[in-house]
């Protein structure tokens, strides 16, 4: 567990929740969670996610139509002209997956979270 140091008398841990003694009582350790926003796929697309951010990467799965989509960070990658325009943004929706952001609803045709580094 990593503890970011004392909160008033409790711990902030950056991977878990657990238990930490202080002054004979246990406390709850509070879980530091940063909030991410689900953004909606284009209507009636059943969207490919890939291994990496471009069109030359393998398909790991398909998106059905309706899905919304996490964003933890942006990378350029391939250009695609989809529903939302043409972009070369890739959205990393989870660990190793990437969706184009032509094909995400996100209200901008630029960034909207960190680069992926």
């Amino acid at each position: 567990m990593a503890l970011m140091g004392p909160v008033g008398e409790h711990y902030m841990s950056v991977e878990n929740t657990q238990k930490a003694e202080s002054s004979g009582e246990d406390e709850a350790v509070t879980t530091l969670a940063a909030s991410v926003r689900y953004y909606s796929v284009a209507p009636g697309v059943r969207l490919n996610v890939r291994s990496g951010p471009g069109t030359g990467y393998d398909i790991t799965r398909v998106l059905p139509e309706g899905a919304k989509v996490p964003i933890y960070c942006q990378t350029p990658g391939t250009t695609v002209s989809g529903y939302y325009g043409t972009s070369n943004i890739w959205d990393n929706i989870s660990n190793g997956e990437f969706v184009s952001d032509a094909y995400v609803s996100t209200g901008s045709d630029g960034y909207v979270a960190d680069r992926c580094s």
